[in-house]
């Protein structure tokens, strides 16, 4: 089973060396990357500051895996790749990299697009705001 489940905030680095990773596989013509980043959003007049993801973290492993297996049951892909954040993440850090890659651009942005969806839907991952004055609440996904 891959690990899903990444420490602290998802790097540029680490979504550069993904994407260098496959210039080498010559049998790709097409990527695409959700990436999904912490929002500097204004709750009841207090601004985030960051969001402290927490999980149980051996179910959502088995669960991001069984998405990762659907995905590949249901569309013609080459590689994907899920990374979630655990722990701290500061407003304009990255939370979640989703990387699909197949022959054609229909396919990994279709796949894409339904990974993200199942993630939000079925993962449970748990974000609790932390406010700038150091107040927190949890988050409500909408």
């Amino acid at each position: 089973m891959k690990k899903s489940l990444y420490t602290g905030a998802i790097t540029p680095q680490k979504i550069a060396d993904s994407i260098a990773y496959h210039q080498t596989k010559t049998n790709i013509g097409a990527h695409d990357i959700f990436l999904g980043q912490v929002r500097a959003d204004e709750v009841n007049g207090k601004k985030i500051a960051a969001i402290d993801y927490s999980c149980y973290e051996e179910m959502a492993e088995k669960i991001l895996h069984k998405i990762r297996e659907a995905t590949f049951e249901k569309f013609d892909l080459t590689c994907l790749h899920i990374y979630h954040s655990t722990g701290m993440v500061k407003a304009g850090e990255l939370c979640l990299f989703v990387f699909t890659s197949s022959r054609h651009r229909k396919m990994a942005m279709d796949a894409c697009r339904f990974i993200v969806e199942e993630i939000k839907l079925k993962v449970p991952v748990f974000g609790k705001e932390i406010f700038e004055d150091h107040t927190h609440q949890w988050k409500v996904n909408t």
